[in-house]
């Protein structure tokens, strides 16, 4: 076994038995790094999970997570949702791709390095250059086993606690905003607006809803 091949076998091992331990979330069509790379920065700054490894796959961009021990396919499969509703809500189902794929979905097959065409490659790529494969998501060349196992070598895997953690933030996000919402229109308001685990747009329209009641609360003027 060569390095790639047990970089390669060290993060993403084939599944067995109904479980998996690769989790791969891919974007095609128009600005698909810049909507996936929400998904690999949201992860690390507000789930503080390790970042994914980042591909591009030949049609478009993939980022594939490691978790250190096999979880059953309806997690992942949570998971993967999870990151679509928090990150990529406005993306059109049609453009996204998933392994697993639920159920009737088109599900990623392969994994890069691979040949996906003539003069096509599909290759795991550094952050910093991602957004250098926007027009096309794929190697003219074949990418040099040595440098992709170098990369690889630098990510980690997810801990079953990150999973759960990542899959419970949601629930717990929604869980504060109802018993704001149960108080007053007021306590809902800064509970969503303080409250990192809900998404930062809407963090913004709730501070913008509160200003009446800033501006109601300063002394007037003499």
């Amino acid at each position: 076994m060569n390095r790639l091949q047990a970089e390669l076998q060290r993060l993403y091992p084939a599944p067995a038995e109904g479980a998996v331990r690769a989790l791969v979330l891919e974007l095609a069509g128009a600005a698909a790094w810049e909507q996936l790379a929400r998904v690999w920065h949201g992860v690390q700054v507000d789930l503080q999970l390790p970042a994914p490894g980042i591909a591009v796959s030949g049609s478009g961009y993939q980022l594939w997570f490691s978790v250190a021990q096999p979880v059953p396919v309806q997690h992942a499969l949570a998971f993967l949702e999870t990151l679509r509703r928090r990150y990529l809500a406005d993306v059109p189902h049609d453009r996204l791709r998933t392994s697993p794929a639920a159920a009737a979905a088109p599900e990623i097959t392969g994994m890069p390095p691979a040949e996906q065409g003539e003069d096509r490659w599909s290759a795991f790529v550094a952050p910093d250059l991602a957004a250098l494969f926007v027009d096309e998501p794929w190697l003219d060349l074949p990418p040099g086993s040595d440098a992709q196992a170098e990369l690889l070598s630098r990510l980690q895997c997810m801990s079953l606690a990150d999973l759960e953690r990542a899959l419970a933030e949601p629930a717990a996000a929604a869980a504060t905003a109802a018993a704001a919402q149960a108080q007053d229109p007021r306590g809902f308001l800064l509970a969503v607006m303080n409250d990192r685990a809900i998404e930062l747009p809407l963090r913004i329209e709730a501070a913008k809803a509160l200003l009446p009641y800033f501006e109601g609360q300063r002394a007037p003027a003499r």
